[in-house]
């Protein structure tokens, strides 16, 4: 069953030349893990286009797949046809397709509303030579009305052509696993892998949680709170919570795991070993 589950792993590209050397190091690390791909992120407005192709193509150049997300907010079609003519010349057949955060001071989101009018766009303009993941939410967009709303958004995404979709973090496996019944029930069928944060430093996480909508449960809020700057327990009791999490989450049936790395080897690295896999 292992074989057909799609492990992954996420990046943000590097501004320094320090930070592309550390991000190589990191790189060669997780390839010994022999994960499906590595996506590479994109800034708001696609502020970092060429530090993603950068990345891309340095991860590529090591044998391994990589998958540079595109966002679409602030974007025209000939700026995202550009884009994509460049990553299919330098071999990328992978996707992550998102609409992305408007730039902040920008008042127009330009030539694409939603992720599903990207996704759109490629197959009309390249067919089937990109594979498409899209983004999930089991917790719910945090801009969408209501959660019916943010069900139908994804199925649109799925009926304009994604192969493959990756969520958002959570911590509540029920979450998840209520989200895939609801999208089984409206006839999505495509994987849904769900994606993990593993947790270092409580700030930063309460900070990503907020912006993004995820839920970190009270439980765990709490203590990681009552740690303080204890960072050696912070770190050892969230590789307990993230293990534990990724174990449920492969034993009920998740197709796989994609890890949020933010260009760190090590805890990736201990859960995965954890999990015997």
């Amino acid at each position: 069953m292992t074989s057909s589950r799609t492990f992954s792993f996420e990046f943000f590209p590097p501004n320094t030349p320090e930070g592309r050397e550390k991000l190589r190091a990191t790189t060669e690390q997780l390839a010994t893990l022999k994960p499906k791909f590595f996506s590479v992120t994109y800034g708001a407005g696609g502020s970092t286009r060429d530090r993603t192709l950068e990345t891309v193509l340095d991860i590529q150049a090591g044998g391994n797949q990589a998958a540079p997300h595109v966002s679409c907010i602030a974007s025209t079609k000939t700026g995202i046809r550009e884009t994509l003519q460049h990553y299919r010349d330098h071999g990328i057949s992978h996707l992550v397709a998102l609409r992305g955060d408007l730039p902040s001071g920008l008042a127009t989101a330009g030539e694409f509303r939603y992720a599903f009018e990207l996704v759109d766009f490629i197959r009309q303009e390249f067919g089937r030579h990109f594979f498409i993941e899209v983004a999930a939410y089991p917790e719910y967009h945090p801009q969408a009305r209501n959660a019916l709303e943010d069900l139908l958004n994804f199925k649109r995404k799925v009926d304009a052509g994604a192969d493959s979709a990756i969520t958002q973090y959570f911590y509540n496996t029920d979450s998840y696993f209520h989200f895939v019944d609801e999208c089984t029930a409206m006839g999505i069928d495509i994987p849904i892998v769900p994606g993990i944060m593993p947790i270092n430093k409580f700030s930063q996480l309460a900070r990503f949680s907020d912006a993004c909508g995820a839920e970190i449960p009270r439980w765990i809020r709490n203590k990681l709170e009552a740690y303080g700057d204890d960072t050696e327990s912070v770190r050892s009791f969230g590789l307990d919570v993230v293990t534990s999490l990724c174990d449920r989450l492969l034993e009920r049936g998740a197709p796989g795991l994609h890890f949020y790395t933010l260009n760190q080897a090590s805890a990736v690295s201990t859960i995965w070993q954890r999990l015997g896999l």
